[in-house]
């Protein structure tokens, strides 16, 4: 088989697993839109779920699933970046920090679940949490925390060595290097980092049922922390396995659509000025 003929049938072989992904793809969001759209309403998104009667809506859950988020990613943020930052910057090449870049790679490829029972222990039980929407928060950050690490690393080490000594040659302190060179550059990487972990607490489950419980306040909205908080993804379990409201798979087929339109929106409200910010830090290219 001469050269030219590999690299047809490598490239062949490229195209067609990217249909496949592409027509898989497709299929889901067919499926779920096509089965939820006709559910969503005004009164869906912003009333109060009903356990018995039917025509119960998602309001708390939704405004629950962002307050987690946001919790989270206050908590996530400044360590899992600091972590990040230290890493590549500070931190000496050893064996220490090799043991680091180990754990922080083999924490990233734990299971959502056993999280989930670790909060329980934690934040639920050890701390007096109970089930609440900071130790939901708190428990998610953890799952983030990984996954921030090594974007940041990468993200920070991606940036051309250049930068880094031009400033630091301009007079300027590592930390005026880090803040106004390093992480403008690093910018893009980092978003779409935080939008990937962003998109994944939103869709998380596992961890939410031992440390934020399945119920909501009697309050909507309610801004205390240390009150049950049920979200989307939630509630989507709860009512396609437990509920026993007689439009249990209606209620979950518009959760499940609410929930998609939702990572979608938000990814696209990142992605977009993330796209913007890099064509500006590129000079327009």
């Amino acid at each position: 088989m001469t050269s030219k003929q590999t690299d047809r049938l490598a490239t062949g072989f490229f195209w067609l697993s990217g249909i496949v992904i592409i027509l898989i793809l497709a299929w889901f969001l067919i499926r779920i839109l096509g089965d939820g759209l006709p559910m969503l309403s005004w009164k869906f998104i912003t009333g109060r779920p009903q356990e018995i009667m039917a025509g119960g809506g998602v309001g708390p859950q939704l405004f629950n699933s962002f307050y987690i988020l946001f919790l989270s990613l206050l908590f996530s943020l400044p360590i899992g970046m600091g972590a990040g930052i230290y890493l590549s910057i500070y931190a000496k090449k050893n064996k220490f920090t090799d043991l680091i870049r180990v754990s922080v790679e083999v924490l990233s490829s734990v299971p959502s679940i056993v999280f989930g029972l670790f909060g329980f222990l934690l934040f639920a039980n050890l701390l007096g949490l109970k089930f609440s929407i900071i130790g939901g928060a708190a428990t998610l950050s953890l799952l983030n925390l990984p996954v921030l690490v090594r974007v940041t690393e990468e993200a920070i080490r991606s940036v051309p060595a250049s930068y880094w000594e031009a400033s630091l040659a301009l007079g300027s302190t590592r930390w005026q290097a880090i803040r106004k060179v390093l992480l403008p550059a690093a910018m893009p990487s980092l978003i779409t980092g935080v939008t990937l972990v962003a998109g994944r607490a939103l869709g998380e489950s596992a961890i939410l049922i031992y440390t934020a419980g399945l119920s909501t306040s009697r309050f909507f909205p309610d801004w205390n922390p240390f009150t049950m908080g049920e979200t989307l993804s939630v509630h989507l379990w709860y009512v396609q396995s437990e509920a026993i409201v007689p439009d249990a798979k209606e209620i979950a087929k518009g959760s499940a659509a609410l929930l998609l339109i939702v990572v979608l929106i938000f990814n696209l409200l990142i992605a977009i000025p993330s796209r913007y910010l890099q064509k500006r830090i590129s000079g327009g290219k």
